[in-house]
């Protein structure tokens, strides 16, 4: 049709202008065009005012920049130099086109400059399909064409063909084809086939075929081959598995199975992995289920599951002695490991649903994964939550459930249900309908929080008490339950339930004296438990029996505070034309006053150890290791219960703060606009001290002074130091003595209790002026689908910055700690003062524009050990990459290499050898 538009075109022009004689050129001037009524194959005298349909259904465009000439006799036209002729969605450009109308053919084919070399080669472009090629024929009546020396692309591969025959239904057929998804004339790469058939969008068939690399062939190979080119983002299919070797399991083939893309919101994996093992038994099998969902604009998330099924003793070893602890582990035959993220997307006046779940077995990391940092991870938090602030109301509310597992100690904490309720700070004459007349008590305000928890956990804690006295029953050490639905029934025995109610009273804040602020405050709150412990003691066995009784037992806690702040300034200002203007120090004092009463005195909180009229009374003589009589704060009937906790003793504090910021103003060299001929400059972020002093307190009433200071210097180094000092004098066991350090013969006024120093730096060779140290490096791309990575997961998948040539970032964290006094008896070791200081490195080398270097390491001065190092690194070889990590020694050191084809349509052809922790 379209080429058929072209001669029709030519007739009309022909019909306005002297016909030339065969063979004749007309020079172009602007791109002619043709309409739609005015090109028709003939028209009936006898249908006035009847227009019919001719072959055009739309404008044919058409132009060439040097000339078209047209041969009427042999029904011929030749476009020259940069012709192109546009119809609808087909468009044609080549050095020459040529239309032959009483064939109903189109040739197009690239133009010779005077060196000989070949230019403007055609490019046919049809809809979405875009063809390049060395020659076109096209019959624009069958729709049929033969393309030389042809090159399109479908999805990510790129199809190379000596010739190629294009039908009706845009099905290709090639002869001696080439498919890569490298983007060169001459590809890296390429899988190499006699015959091939295109369906676009679809797929592409191939006979018997073998991989060429670097123009080599090679004996990879197969009889046939099948490469989906899907139209949209993803496709069902196979996933083909990897195959390896690991030294403890013997060969295996990982990670294969089937990707199914359910719809344009979910997609979904499952695969499996088998170790053949040895001639005694197999090495095991693994199976990996995962769900990959998103919803623009609402929410997005990933769902897996993981189950792992192994001997329970190595199968295959060396024979060489090894110190690696890896070579010893105990094996669990039977892991599964579960996670889930959701994120949704945030909307106003609407409620939010997260989820963050990693649980699973204990041993499941460290007998499956090959990421260091799941390998390396102690404990494991997950949290299912939903969240919601009530339109046009004060309230808000959240449901949570929350989960602790640590699989050092295989201890797991279940927080099912958690519930909050939360009330706004409200002003009590807008509840109570008053009018608003700006009087003191107007601000008067109340906030309240409802936090409803039930605890279960599978460790039973050892019955104790702090009294040194001995107990009747309970269990000595603590153990856990096996988490399985047949100990249901004692895990639900262990499980705490508690409700707090929090009231919040703030009493306003007024101005005192002009420059004080005077803030007010009381708080109440109430805790409902549903037991409580009693205790009782056995004279004939001389020990205390504790026993658990059932019932609502609420706890009261309330208390008041008081405090009075300010803010001093002092400026140094000084001439103009210096390059530092001006000096500012910013003082906030702040003094502030609390009060509680005694809930030791109260029977129901606490079990006085003596009182003769109670159930649980000691004997006189009956008397703790120093030689006096137990306290009530020993006995309490809610020891070790999940929420709050009653009160303790009074308290009557005074306590004191200071807070200290130091600025400057400079002159913004950078400036050249004038409209910020200053900048400020912060030379000390903060300088904070505070202490109190406990009136009620039988002993040690002044609390230790805390001290802490952070800086940064030039926006790259970053100085935070925090301390702690003593007042009080110890004896020589190092436990404190109610003297002040100024009354012993050597007066002094503090002693350094705790002190800890961070400091980080970055080097950047490319930062500019301005620009903030701790930038974010961007990451690569993912090859994946939109939904759903049927790759496993690497740990190697960050690409580095490429316009930075290297960094550097460092810390030095040190941390001291009062060793006590000097130990003279023998066989006693004196604590360190530094049991911590160590130094992190990490950063990352550019070395060419292809290749980068990451690394991270570190060293412990206390140990004198090297912690974890790390070599990373990466290299782009155009259309493929190699990828590789080290860990040159420790107890994780090993290796992985890989080198494979960058697009996710040939993710499986890769080579990967590696040595890890897990296969040593």
């Amino acid at each position: 049709m379209l080429f058929s538009y072209c001669l029709l075109t030519t007739v009309a022009v022909a019909q306005q202008r002297p016909v030339p004689r065969p063979g004749g050129a007309v020079p172009p001037t602007a791109p002619a065009t043709v309409r739609p009524d005015t090109a028709r194959t003939g028209a009936d005298s006898l249908r006035v005012g009847v227009k019919p349909k001719g072959d055009i259904e739309t404008t044919v465009t058409y132009q060439a920049k040097d000339s078209i000439r047209f041969n009427v006799q042999e029904k011929r036209a030749v476009l020259y130099n940069k012709a192109s002729v546009n119809y609808g969605e087909m468009d044609l450009k080549a050095g020459v086109i040529t239309v032959d109308y009483s064939q109903n053919l189109l040739t197009a084919e690239g133009q010779a400059d005077s060196t000989g070399k070949v230019r403007d080669k055609p490019v046919f472009k049809d809809a979405a399909e875009t063809y390049q090629a060395g020659r076109i024929a096209y019959n624009f009546k069958s729709k049929k064409g033969k393309i030389s020396e042809a090159i399109t692309q479908q999805g990510e591969g790129y199809i190379h063909a000596e010739v190629v025959k294009k039908n009706e239904l845009n099905e290709i057929y090639g002869l001696h084809g080439r498919y890569t998804t490298c983007n060169l004339e001459h590809p890296h790469f390429y899988i190499n086939s006699t015959k091939m058939k295109v369906v676009p969008r679809k797929n592409v068939v191939t006979g018997p075929f073998n991989l060429v690399i670097g123009d080599i062939p090679t004996p990879l190979g197969f009889l046939f081959g099948y490469f989906p080119t899907p139209g949209k983002s993803r496709a069902s299919g196979l996933i083909i598995p990897t195959f390896g070797q690991a030294i403890d399991r013997g060969f295996y083939l990982t990670n294969g199975g089937y990707y199914w893309a359910v719809n344009e919101y979910i997609g979904a994996r499952v695969t499996g992995s088998f170790y053949a093992g040895n001639l005694d038994a197999t090495g095991g099998w693994g199976v990996n289920a995962d769900m990959t969902y998103r919803k623009r604009y609402r929410y997005d998330g990933r769902l897996e599951f993981s189950y792992s099924r192994r001997p329970a003793t190595a199968i295959l070893g060396g024979t060489d002695l090894t110190a690696n602890n890896n070579a010893r582990r105990t094996i669990k035959p039977r892991t599964f490991w579960l996670s889930w993220s959701h994120t949704p997307t945030p909307r106003p006046g609407g409620g939010r649903f997260s989820a963050n779940v990693r649980t699973g077995s204990p041993e499941y990391n460290q007998q499956n994964s090959l990421d260091v940092r799941n390998y390396l991870t102690p404990a494991f938090n997950s949290s299912i939550s939903y969240s919601k602030q009530l339109r046009n109301l004060p309230i808000n509310y959240a449901i949570q459930a929350s989960q602790d597992l640590n699989t050092l100690t295989g201890t797991v904490n279940l927080t099912l249900p958690d519930v909050t309720v939360g009330v706004q700070r409200q002003n009590l004459y807008r509840l109570f309908g008053l009018p608003q007349r700006d009087l003191w008590y107007e601000q008067f305000a109340v906030d309240y929080q409802f936090t409803g928890q039930n605890r279960i956990t599978n460790t039973e804690a050892a019955r104790s008490l702090s009294t040194g006295l001995p107990l009747i029953g309970g269990l000595a050490t603590s153990r856990n339950i096996p988490v399985r639905l047949n100990n249901l029934s004692p895990l639900l025995r262990n499980a705490q339930t508690n409700i707090l109610h929090r009231f919040g009273i703030s009493l306003g804040n007024y101005t005192v004296l002009r420059h004080l602020s005077f803030a007010p405050s009381i708080n109440y709150s109430s805790a409902w438990y549903f037991k409580q412990l009693t205790y009782k003691y056995i004279q004939e066995a001389q020990a205390i029996r504790i026993d658990t009784v059932r019932g609502f037992y609420p706890v009261n806690n309330y208390s008041g505070s008081a405090s009075l702040s300010t803010n001093l300034y002092g400026t140094i200002n000084r001439r103009p034309g210096r390059k530092i203007q001006a000096l500012r120090h910013r003082v906030a004092p702040s003094l502030s006053y609390s009060y509680s009463p005694n809930f030791y005195a109260d029977p129901y909180y606490y079990q006085d150890p003596y009182n003769v009229s109670s159930r649980f009374s000691l004997p006189a003589d009956v008397l703790n290791t120093s030689g006096q009589e137990f306290t009530r704060a020993q006995f309490s009937r809610f020891q070790g219960f999940a929420g709050q906790q009653p009160g303790g003793g009074q308290v009557s504090q005074l306590s004191f703060s200071l807070q200290n910021q130091v600025e400057m103003k400079v002159r913004n060299s950078n400036d050249t606009t004038g409209n910020e001929p200053f900048k400020k400059v912060s030379l000390i972020d903060g300088l904070d001290f505070s202490t109190g002093y406990n009136f009620a307190a039988n002993a040690f009433k002044l609390a230790p002074l805390a001290g802490s200071f952070r800086t940064q210097v030039a926006q790259k180094l970053n100085i935070l130091v925090s301390s702690s000092l003593n007042f009080y004098q110890r004896d020589s066991t190092g436990t404190l003595i109610n003297e002040y350090l100024w009354n012993q013969p050597k007066p002094r006024l503090a002693r350094w209790d705790n002190a800890s120093a961070q400091l980080t730096y970055q080097f950047d060779s490319n930062r500019r002026s301005g620009q903030p140290a701790n930038r974010a490096q961007r990451v690569a791309p993912a090859n994946d689908p939109v939904l759903g990575n049927p790759n496993q997961p690497d740990s190697y998948v960050d690409y580095l910055d490429f316009s930075i040539p290297w960094t550097l970032n460092a810390s030095l964290g040190a941390l001291y700690q009062d060793p006590g006094p000097r130990i003279a008896r023998a066989g006693i070791t004196r604590p360190r003062s530094w049991p911590t200081v160590s130094m992190n490195v990490s950063g990352e080398i550019k070395l060419t524009d292809k290749m980068r270097v990451s690394y991270t390491s570190g060293y412990d001065f206390v140990s004198r050990r090297i912690t974890l190092t790390q070599l990373n690194f990466f290299r782009d070889l155009h259309c493929w990459q190699i990828t590789g990590s080290w860990t040159p020694f420790g107890p994780i050191q090993g290796f992985n290499v890989t080198i494979g084809a960058k697009s996710a349509l040939l993710q499986d052809l890769k080579l990967n050898r590696n040595r890890t922790f897990l296969n040593r």
